[in-house]
């Protein structure tokens, strides 16, 4: 589902820094990646790190919004490959977690991380929480659009299933079941 992103080492250093922790950020987290580990595999300077973004929180919301930038555009893409949210929604999640690099939700993660001690970053992930909600639901007709929260649970709840271990294919068919469960019943 998510495009990978290629290091070119001829793109300008903003780019590469940010793309740089973009990786390391997502597959090792925020506050076990220093700047120096960035910098160094970014291959630029401090000077020219500290010139693009004067301190780690300043990167960190940067990797925040470009994450979502990337991740919508590539849920918004998966989710029109269905027409029935029941078909859409677990077909998507199950492109992403099968990616090689599944480390979870880079949102999640990152508010377990970060807790309240950055609370623009909070902005940001309640922000893409609410993006992928609204995703969701422009798949569900009118008379069911109370049921987006309890969707919203689901999806985010088999994510947080299959970072701990949990079997894709399991998961994906409980979120299935769930889904044609909640849609079809009205529970």
């Amino acid at each position: 589902m998510l495009a990978p992103l290629i290091f070119d080492p001829q793109a300008a250093a903003r780019d590469r820094i940010l793309n740089t922790a973009q990786r390391l950020f997502y597959q090792q987290g925020i506050r076990a990646t220093g700047i120096d580990k960035v910098i160094a595999e970014a291959g630029v300077t401090k000077v020219t790190f500290y010139r693009h973004f004067p301190a780690k929180n300043a990167l960190i919301l940067a990797f925040l919004q470009q994450r979502h930038q990337r991740w919508m555009a590539a849920f918004d893409a998966a989710l029109a490959q269905q027409p029935a949210v029941v078909d859409a929604l677990p077909d998507a999640l199950l492109s992403w977690f099968n990616e090689a690099d599944f480390r979870g939700c880079a949102f999640i993660n990152s508010a377990a991380e970060l807790g309240d001690s950055l609370p623009e970053a909070n902005a940001l992930i309640l922000a893409h929480k609410r993006s992928m909600a609204a995703a969701i639901a422009q798949k569900l007709p009118a008379e069911q659009q109370d049921k987006i929260g309890q969707i919203v649970l689901l999806v985010d709840g088999a994510i947080v299933q299959v970072q701990l271990g949990e079997a894709v294919s399991d998961t994906i068919e409980r979120v299935r079941a769930a889904l044609v469960t909640l849609l079809q019943t009205g529970a």
